[in-house]
């Protein structure tokens, strides 16, 4: 056992990036549900408040140290358990790149459809459920022709030739979020080719939202 535990929620995004490295690492760890919804959201307790302030998710505990936000979390992971799987490149430029791959997710799509964000939408502004669904599908609609650009300039198997990397860890969970907001994501060919790559990988396949201890039975899937 290497002492981790994971803070995460089966739907969360962020979550399930946290897990995909996880599983390409082949590293053990103990899984703590936090549920989003539940008496108003258990990452409001004061529990979870005094682990993570902000009250995000995922964090990640490894020997009682704690981290949180995910790019800091695969930083750590790659730099902590060398000897594992090693999902940011050795070289300096490509690194930059994956890491600029991933940020244009992490700071330019995923927040504007994030479930505090939608909240606050529905709360002051009285959107839909069809109105909130049209902002993401707008939103990550934009998002997606920007990174199919840059994909179809480095991607083989996946985003960036032959072997996954963060990039891959990344841009999977949104486009699984983007299908859940229904957006139509039939133009882009890269993404799309990339996204059945790796779902074939078992990594993908294990830390799947559908397939954890806290998925509800109605979504659960083999």
């Amino acid at each position: 056992m290497n002492n981790i535990t994971l803070f995460n929620y089966f739907r969360s995004s962020t979550s399930f990036r946290a897990r995909i490295a996880l599983e390409l690492k082949n590293l053990k760890y103990d899984y703590q549900p936090v549920h989003l919804l539940n008496n108003g959201g258990e990452q409001h307790s004061e529990k979870y408040r005094k682990l993570n302030p902000m009250g995000g998710l995922p964090t990640l505990v490894h020997d009682n140290k704690v981290i949180a936000q995910t790019m800091a979390i695969l930083i750590y992971l790659d730099e902590a358990f060398p000897e594992t799987y090693q999902i940011f490149p050795k070289d300096i430029y490509k690194k930059a790149k994956v890491i600029q791959f991933c940020e244009n997710i992490n700071t330019d799509i995923h927040p504007i459809q994030n479930l505090k964000v939608l909240k606050y939408l529905t709360k002051n502004y009285n959107l839909s459920e069809s109105q909130k669904e049209n902002w993401c599908q707008h939103w990550i609609t934009e998002g997606f022709v920007a990174i199919e650009k840059m994909a179809k300039e480095t991607a083989g198997e996946f985003c960036f030739a032959d072997t996954i990397t963060a990039a891959d860890i990344f841009l999977i969970p949104q486009m699984v979020t983007a299908q859940r907001f229904h957006t139509d994501l039939s133009s882009f060919a890269t993404l799309n080719r990339i996204f059945e790559n790796c779902m074939k990988h078992p990594a993908f396949h294990k830390a799947h939202p559908f397939r954890q201890i806290d998925t509800p039975d109605e979504l659960r899937i083999s």
